[in-house]
């Protein structure tokens, strides 16, 4: 059973960085994906197994940064620049990865989810 656990969500302010991590069971393909009230989820940002592939959402292109550390089994979400519209909850999920188009979908394990809040 795979098993993923989010932390370093909080609360910031707009230009602020945060960054997020998502500890897994063993090295799978993770994607993050956020939801705000009200709004659809969205697919944020992807990582291969290997590091061979990334996917960043329009959204967050030239602000986020996926990496991965496969010795902890580890996958962190750098967010800088960070604007009142990336406010949302933040999940890791097991995931696919298209190229194309360029794309990341979910597949079925979850973690919790991690709030992040950026406010003034």
């Amino acid at each position: 059973q795979v098993q993923l656990v989010e932390s370093g969500g909080g609360l910031v302010r707009p230009g602020g960085s945060l960054r997020l991590s998502c500890a897994a069971s063993g090295v799978y393909t993770i994607g993050w994906f956020r939801q705000a009230p009200g709004k659809e989820r969205e697919g944020v940002s992807c990582i291969t197994s290997s590091s061979g592939s990334t996917y960043y959402a329009d959204s967050v292109k030239g602000r986020f940064t996926i990496s991965r550390d496969n010795a902890k089994s580890t996958v962190y979400l750098q967010m800088n620049k960070l604007k009142p519209e990336d406010t949302a909850v933040y999940y890791c999920a097991t995931a696919v990865l298209y190229s194309r188009p360029p794309n990341c979908r979910p597949r079925d394990s979850w973690g919790q989810g991690t709030q992040v809040t950026v406010s003034s």
